[in-house]
C-alpha cells in the first residue's frame, strides 16, 4: 500500500512539474511561431497618433496621381535630402495634399469677415493652395541644399583620414568602411554615404557601381571628382594612396583658390552697405552740425537784412 501510495505521489509530480515546464519555460506556441512565421495571437497594441498621422499621409499619398518620370525625379530629390524611407515619397504627396486643402480653409476663415475685395480673396486662396501644393517641394529642395553643403564640408577631412588609412595598408574597402566609423559625430552625412557604400559592397556589387552612386545620390561636385579618380585608379592600377594624396592636394590648391576669390569679391560686395548704411551715418555726423548752424544763424540773418 504504501508502495503504490509513493508511485501514485512520484507520477502526479511528475506530470506537474512536466506540464509546468510547458507552460513556463518551453512555450510551444511562440517556437511554432518562430518556425511558420505566422502571429497564432494577434493582440492589438495601441498606436501613437503620430503613426496614425503618417499612415494617412500616406493613403493620401498613394491617391495623388504621379508619372513614372516624376516620381523617379522625385525620389532622387528626396534621397538627395536624406530621405530614405520606404513611404517617403507617399508622405511627401500625401502632406502636399493635405497642405494644399488646410491652408485653403485657413485663409478663407481668415478673410471670410474682412472687408476686402472678392478678387483680392480669391487670390489669398489661391496663393495659399499654391504654397501648400508647392511647399513640401521647396522643403525637400532646401534640405538636399543643406545636406550636400554639409557633405562638402566634411570631404576634405574624409579625404585626408581615406589617405592615411590607405597608406598605413588598409584596402579601399576597408578605408571607406574606417572613415564612415570615425567621422560617424563629427560629419554625419557623408559618414552615411560611405557606410551606404560598403553595405552595397557586402551585397555583392562592383565597386564601381557603387561609388558611381554615391555619385548619383550625393550630387555633389567635389565628390564626383573622387569617385572619378577612385573609379580610374581601380580600372588601371594605380596606386590608390598616391591618387588620393594628389587628389588631396588638388582639393587644397582649390579651397584656397575658392578663398581668394571670394576675398576679391569681398570689396565689391562691401560697396552696398557703405553706401546705404555707413555713408547715411557720416553725413548725420558731419553734416548735421553745420545744417543746424546755418538754420539757426545764417537764414535769420539772411530774412534780417
Amino acid at each position: 500500500m504504501a508502495l503504490l501510495f509513493s508511485v501514485l505521489l512520484f507520477l502526479a509530480i511528475a506530470l506537474g512539474g512536466a506540464m509546468l515546464g510547458l507552460k513556463l519555460w518551453v512555450r510551444p506556441k511562440e517556437a511554432m511561431e518562430r518556425v511558420t512565421g505566422l502571429n497564432l495571437e494577434q493582440e492589438e497594441t495601441p498606436v501613437h497618433p503620430s503613426l496614425v498621422f503618417r499612415d494617412m499621409l500616406n493613403r493620401l499619398g498613394t491617391i495623388v496621381p504621379a508619372s513614372p518620370k516624376d516620381m523617379t525625379v522625385m525620389q532622387k530629390r528626396l534621397v538627395r535630402a536624406g530621405l530614405r524611407g520606404p513611404n517617403a515619397l507617399k508622405v511627401l504627396y500625401g502632406a502636399k495634399v493635405t497642405l494644399a486643402v488646410l491652408l485653403p480653409l485657413v485663409m478663407v476663415i481668415a478673410v471670410w469677415g474682412s472687408a476686402t475685395e472678392m478678387f483680392n480673396k480669391l487670390t489669398a486662396v489661391l496663393a495659399a493652395a499654391g504654397l501648400g501644393f508647392f511647399g513640401p517641394n521647396e522643403y525637400v529642395s532646401l534640405a538636399s541644399k543643406k545636406r550636400q553643403k554639409e557633405i562638402r564640408r566634411g570631404l576634405p577631412n574624409s579625404l585626408d583620414l581615406m589617405v592615411v588609412c590607405v597608406e598605413s595598408g588598409l584596402g579601399l574597402d576597408q578605408a571607406i568602411l574606417q572613415v564612415a566609423k570615425e567621422l560617424e559625430h563629427a560629419h554625419p552625412e557623408i559618414s552615411e554615404e560611405f557606410a551606404m557604400v560598403n553595405l552595397e559592397l557586402k551585397a555583392g556589387k562592383r565597386r564601381a557601381e557603387a561609388l558611381r552612386n554615391l555619385a548619383e545620390r550625393s550630387a555633389v561636385d567635389d565628390l564626383k571628382k573622387l569617385v572619378a579618380v577612385l573609379i580610374q585608379a581601380d580600372r588601371f592600377g594605380t596606386g590608390v594612396a598616391q591618387s588620393l594624396r594628389a587628389h588631396a592636394d588638388f582639393m587644397r590648391v582649390q579651397a584656397r583658390q575658392v578663398a581668394e576669390e571670394k576675398a576679391a569679391k569681398l570689396g565689391v560686395k562691401l560697396v552696398f552697405p557703405i553706401f546705404f548704411c555707413i555713408l547715411p551715418s557720416l553725413f548725420v555726423v558731419t553734416v548735421g552740425p553745420v545744417a543746424v548752424k546755418i538754420v539757426r544763424e545764417l537764414i535769420p540773418m539772411m530774412t534780417g537784412v
